[in-house]
C-alpha cells in the first residue's frame, strides 16, 4: 500500500489534528543530549501524597479492582459534589457528576456531547490547544477570540460576546488560564455565560487548575454566575494532588448532558481505573497538609518567577494570579517563536513552550512553567537571561 493510499483510508478528522508545540519540544528535548531545565510541561514535581498512595495499595489488597459504575463510585461522586456545595453551587452526585479518566475524558465527553457538526465553539486565546482539537474530533469549528497582550491576556467580554452566535455551542473558559496565568474577573465571566446561555450555548468550564488561585476571586464559575445551568465543569486530581499519572477527572453537568455524556464514556472507557478512584477519594476527603504545602510551593516559586522577569531586558508577562505557568513576551526580539525557542533548548540548554501553541495570539510569546524545582527554576531563568542578554547587546 502506498502511502498516498494509505492516507485516502485516514479520517478527516483526524487529518485536521496536529500535534501540540508542547509535545514537540518535549521531544526534541527528550532527543537532545545535555543537561536541560525543563519548563515545558505543567507537572507537579511533587510526588502524590502517602496516603493517597495508601489508599489505592488498600483497594487493591481489598479486591477494588474491577469495573465502576459508569459514572464512578459513589462515595467519589459525593465527595465532589461536596467540594461545590461550599461554594453554593447545588450539584447532584447520581445525576450530575461522572467520574473520567482524567480532564483531558471530562472536557472529551463534554464537546460530543453538546458538540454537533457546523456548530462553533468559541475559545478565547491564548488557550490550551486541547481545547481547539477536541472541537474539530467533535466535528464543530473552533473560533479563536484573541485577547490582547498589552491587555494582560484579561478576559474581554465584549469581543468573546461578539463572537457567539446563532451557530455557538459551546464558549469556554479556563480559569485560572493556562498559558497566561490570569483569573478571569467574575464580571467578565458573567457576563460571557449570561450572553451564551441567550443563544442556548453552554460556557464548558476548564477548572483543572482550580485549587491553586494566589489573587482574585478563585470559586468555580458555577458558583459566580446567576444561572448554572448552563455550565458544564471540568476538573480533576492531576494538579492539585500531583496525581498526572493517575489519569481521574470528574465532569459536572446538568442532568440531561450528563447522561448522555455518561452513555458515551460507556464506550470510551467504560469507568475510569477503579484503584484511581479509591485513591481520588482519598485525595478530597483525606488530610490537606500536603496539599497546602504543595500550595504553598507554587506560591514561593511564582514569586521568584516574577521577579526574575521583572529584571529581564526586553521580556515582560502579566503576574500569575493561579495554575503554574507565566507567558513571557519576547517581542522585542523580532523572532517567530518557535525560532526563540529552538535556540534556548540548543543554545542555552531551557526547554519552554512557544506561545504559538495557544493559538495565533501566542506568536512573540513562550509558555515557562513553575511546577519545576527551585534549582531547576533558576538554571532555567539564568538561560533565559543569557539569552535576552546577548539579543539585546
Amino acid at each position: 500500500m502506498t502511502l498516498q493510499n494509505a492516507d485516502r483510508r485516514l479520517a478527516a478528522r483526524v487529518q485536521a489534528v496536529e500535534r501540540s508545540v508542547i509535545r514537540v519540544m518535549y521531544d526534541m528535548a527528550d532527543a537532545h543530549d545535555g543537561d536541560l531545565a525543563r519548563l515545558e510541561v505543567g507537572e507537579p514535581d511533587f510526588d502524590t501524597p502517602e496516603h493517597v498512595i495508601e489508599a489505592a495499595f488498600e483497594a487493591v489488597r481489598s479486591g477494588e479492582t474491577h469495573y465502576t459504575p459508569n459514572a464512578g463510585i459513589p462515595e467519589l461522586r459525593e465527595a465532589i459534589a461536596d467540594r461545590y456545595a461550599g461554594e453554593g453551587v447545588s450539584v447532584d452526585p447520581t445525576g450530575e457528576v461522572g467520574v473520567t479518566t482524567g480532564a483531558m475524558e471530562a472536557l472529551h465527553l463534554a464537546m460530543l456531547t453538546v458538540v454537533d457538526s457546523g456548530t462553533e465553539v468559541v475559545i478565547p486565546t491564548p488557550g490550551w490547544p486541547n481545547h481547539a482539537t477536541q472541537t474539530r474530533l467533535a466535528g464543530g469549528e473552533p473560533v479563536e477570540v484573541p485577547l490582547s497582550a498589552d491587555e494582560g491576556f484579561a478576559l474581554d467580554p465584549e469581543a468573546v460576546i461578539e463572537a457567539i452566535g446563532e451557530k455557538t455551542a459551546a464558549v469556554v473558559l479556563t480559569r485560572p488560564s493556562n498559558p497566561t496565568g490570569r483569573v478571569f474577573e467574575v464580571d467578565a465571566v458573567g457576563a460571557v455565560a449570561a450572553a451564551a446561555a441567550d443563544h442556548g450555548a453552554y460556557v464548558i468550564a476548564d477548572e483543572v487548575y482550580r485549587d491553586l488561585v494566589y489573587e482574585g476571586d478563585g470559586r468555580s464559575i458555577a458558583a459566580v454566575v446567576d444561572d448554572p445551568e448552563n455550565v458544564i465543569t471540568v476538573a480533576s486530581c492531576s494538579k492539585t494532588y500531583a496525581m498526572t499519572g493517575w489519569r481521574v477527572g470528574w465532569l459536572l453537568a446538568p442532568a440531561a448532558v450528563s447522561e448522555r455524556a455518561n452513555a458515551i464514556h460507556e464506550s470510551t472507557t467504560a469507568c475510569a481505573s477503579s484503584v484511581g478512584q479509591h485513591a481520588a477519594l482519598a485525595a478530597l476527603t483525606g488530610p490537606e497538609e500536603p496539599i497546602h504545602e504543595m500550595r504553598a510551593a507554587f506560591a514561593e516559586r511564582r514569586e521568584y518567577v516574577t521577579e526574575r522577569i521583572e529584571a529581564l531586558p526586553g521580556i515582560t508577562a502579566p503576574t500569575p494570579e493561579g495554575a503554574f505557568y507565566a507567558f513571557l513576551d519576547v517581542r522585542a526580539f523580532g523572532e517567530e517563536t518557535l525560532s526563540i525557542a529552538t535556540t534556548l533548548l540548543e543554545e542555552y540548554g531551557v526547554v519552554v513552550a512557544p506561545g504559538t501553541g495557544f493559538g495565533e495570539v501566542g506568536e512573540g510569546h513562550l509558555r515557562v512553567s513553575f511546577a519545576a524545582g527551585m534549582d531547576e527554576l533558576e538554571r532555567g531563568f539564568d538561560g533565559i537571561e543569557a539569552f535576552a542578554r546577548a539579543e539585546g547587546s
